[in-house]
């Protein structure tokens, strides 16, 4: 759908409106839009060049023509930007917007069990 690389092909999912906001494990992680550009371009690419991304029993409730709400498991192999690859699962939960002709994430919440850190 977006021929964009790497995480900065996240911010093409998301909403680009005033009611965007993301929470992490049960806090704020970006309070809007223009936060989420921000953090994916000038912090998150250079701490995580590479993520994987799987998803699994995801369930989608519609609650109209334009908004659903979603839910999935997910495991994330992250690349470190010396290389290494980190390991996530938890669950993702987050409401979805249908712009006309896109479905993009209005608020989403990430909770992920402790990260997997392989031995060196």
């Amino acid at each position: 759908m977006f021929p964009q690389k790497g995480p900065v092909a996240w911010l093409a999912y998301f909403e680009n409106d005033a009611g965007f906001f993301m929470a992490n494990d049960g806090q704020l992680a970006l309070k809007d839009y223009p936060s989420a550009v921000s953090f994916v371009k000038n912090t998150l690419i250079k701490l995580m060049p590479k993520i994987s991304l799987q998803w699994k029993n995801v369930k989608i409730d519609p609650l109209s023509s334009s908004l659903a709400i979603i839910g999935a498991e997910f495991h994330e192999d992250i690349v470190t930007s010396d290389g290494k690859t980190l390991s996530a699962d938890g669950y993702f939960t987050g409401t979805a917007h249908f712009d006309g002709k896109y479905w993009k994430l209005r608020n989403l919440h990430w909770s992920s069990t402790r990260l997997k850190i392989p031995a060196a």
